[in-house]
C-alpha cells in the first residue's frame, strides 16, 4: 500500500487540469451578465481611468513656501492718538511676512500707563471689596491687571469698592469702539507669493508670472483674466468669505486663504495652475457676544526725561489671515496601470460569481443547471479503465 501510494502520488505531480465550461442558453441571465460586464468595464474606463487618473504615479508630499505682503496707508484722528498717519509697519504683525499674519482694524488706546498703584477695574469682578480685609495684600487679581496691596477704595458714599493694586496704571477701563479705527483698511492689498515643488517628479512652480516686466505686480490684480497676479483687495477677500469688511473690522476675525495644486504632470506645465479658496474660519456668534472676534493686547515703551520707563497700551482688534497650500500631482507610470487593470479583470470574475448564484439558485429549473454545473465523481472498477468519448468532452452546451 505503501509503495502504490507513493507511486500515485509521484505520477500525479504531471497531471494537468483544466476547468469544464457549462454554456447556458439562458437569455435573462446572459443579458445580466453582458450588464454586468459593461457596468464594470464602464467603471473601470470612466471612473478608474479617466477621473480618477488610475494610470498615473501620485506625489501628494508637496513642499511649499509662502511670502506675504500689505500694502496701504490711512490718516486718523483720535483724542489718545492725534493725527496719525498709519502705514504697512504699524498695522502688520509680524512684519517679516509670513503665512499667518494679522491686520489690525480696531483699537483701544491706554497712553502712559507707568507701574503705581491705582484702583482695579470696576469690571473685574475679583476686585470688588467692602474694607481692606477683602484686598490681601501680595495677591494677584484673577483675570485683573496687578497684585492687591492690602487697601479697599472707595468712591463717595458707596459701601463697595475695588481693591488698591500695584499694576501698570492707569488700568485699560475703555471698551470697544462703535466704528472702526481702520475702516478704510478695505481698501489695502495683499501680496501672496507662493512656490511649490513635488520632490517625486523633481517639479517646481510660482503662483506669480514669470516677467521681466518690474511694473506687473504695482499695476495688476487678481481675476479671471490675470491669474498669475496673487494681489488681493482686502475687501474683496472678506467679501469672498460671505462677510462684511466693515463688521468683520470692528470687532476682529479669521480668514482662511487655501491655495490648492492639482497638476496634471502629462500635459504641459502651464496647465499646472493654482485655485484659491476663501473661508471665514472663526466661528460667528449672533449679537455683541462676548466669544465673537478676534482680538489681542501689545504696549510700546517708552521713557521719560528723568528715564522713568511707561508705556502705551494697546487692545488690538482686526483680522488674521492664515494662508494654507495643499496639492497632489499625477504622471504616467505603468505600475498603477496594471494594477488597476488587473483589478479590473477581478472585477469582471465577480460578474460571473454573480450570475451563477442566480443560475443556479434563483431561477425555476436551478436544479437542472446545478446538475450539469456540477458532478458527482465515484471511485469504480467497471469499464475496466475505459473512459466514453461523453465522458472526455470538455464543453457542454445546456439549453433551457
Amino acid at each position: 500500500m505503501g509503495q502504490a501510494g507513493c507511486k500515485r502520488l509521484s505520477q500525479s505531480l504531471f497531471d494537468y487540469k483544466t476547468e469544464k465550461y457549462v454554456i447556458a442558453k439562458n437569455k435573462k441571465v446572459g443579458l445580466l451578465y453582458r450588464l454586468l460586464q459593461v457596468s464594470i468595464l464602464t467603471y473601470l474606463v470612466a471612473w478608474v481611468f479617466l477621473v480618477k487618473k488610475g494610470y498615473q504615479d501620485i506625489d501628494t508630499s508637496l513642499q511649499s513656501s509662502v511670502i506675504t505682503k500689505v500694502k496701504g496707508v490711512t490718516f486718523t484722528n483720535t483724542s489718545e492718538l492725534g493725527e496719525r498717519l498709519w502705514d504697512v509697519a504699524d498695522y502688520v504683525i509680524p512684519p517679516q511676512g509670513e503665512n499667518i499674519f494679522f491686520v489690525i482694524t480696531n483699537l483701544i488706546v491706554t497712553p502712559n500707563q507707568r507701574q503705581e498703584t491705582c484702583a482695579e477695574s470696576e469690571n473685574i469682578p475679583d476686585a470688588l471689596c467692602y474694607e481692606d480685609s477683602d484686598c490681601p495684600p501680595g495677591e494677584p487679581i484673577m483675570a485683573g491687571n496687578g497684585v492687591r496691596t492690602g487697601r479697599c477704595l472707595q468712591s463717595g458714599n458707596t459701601q463697595r469698592g475695588t481693591c488698591e493694586i500695584f499694576a501698570w496704571c492707569p488700568v485699560e477701563t475703555k471698551s470697544r469702539p462703535e466704528k472702526p479705527l481702520l475702516g478704510k483698511a478695505e481698501d489695502f492689498t495683499i501680496y501672496i507669493k507662493n512656490f511649490i515643488h513635488f520632490p517625486k517628479f523633481n517639479f517646481s512652480k510660482t503662483n506669480v508670472l514669470d516677467t521681466k516686466d518690474r511694473d506687473f505686480l504695482k499695476s495688476c490684480r487678481f481675476g479671471t483674466k490675470n491669474p498669475y497676479c496673487p494681489i488681493f483687495r482686502l475687501g474683496s477677500v472678506v467679501s469672498w468669505t460671505g462677510s462684511n469688511f466693515q463688521e468683520i473690522a470692528l470687532q476682529g476675525g479669521v480668514i482662511g486663504i487655501q491655495i490648492e495644486w492639482n497638476c496634471d504632470l502629462d500635459k504641459a506645465p502651464s496647465e499646472c495652475n493654482p485655485r484659491y479658496y476663501f473661508s471665514r474660519l472663526d466661528r460667528r456668534f449672533p449679537g455683541n457676544s462676548v466669544s465673537s472676534g478676534y482680538n489681542f493686547r501689545f504696549a510700546k515703551y517708552y521713557r521719560d526725561e528723568a528715564g522713568v520707563e511707561f508705556r502705551t497700551l494697546m487692545k488690538a482688534y482686526g483680522i488674521r489671515f492664515d494662508v494654507m497650500v495643499n496639492g497632489r500631482a499625477g504622471k504616467f507610470s505603468i505600475i498603477p496601470t496594471i494594477i488597476n487593470l488587473a483589478s479590473g479583470v477581478a472585477l469582471m470574475g465577480v460578474g460571473s460569481f454573480f450570475c451563477d448564484l442566480v443560475l443556479i439558485y434563483f431561477i425555476k429549473k436551478s436544479n437542472f443547471y446545478r446538475n450539469k454545473k456540477y458532478e458527482e465523481a465515484r471511485s469504480s472498477h467497471a469499464g475496466n479503465g475505459k473512459v466514453s468519448v461523453e465522458q472526455m468532452q470538455d464543453l457542454q452546451t445546456v439549453e433551457a
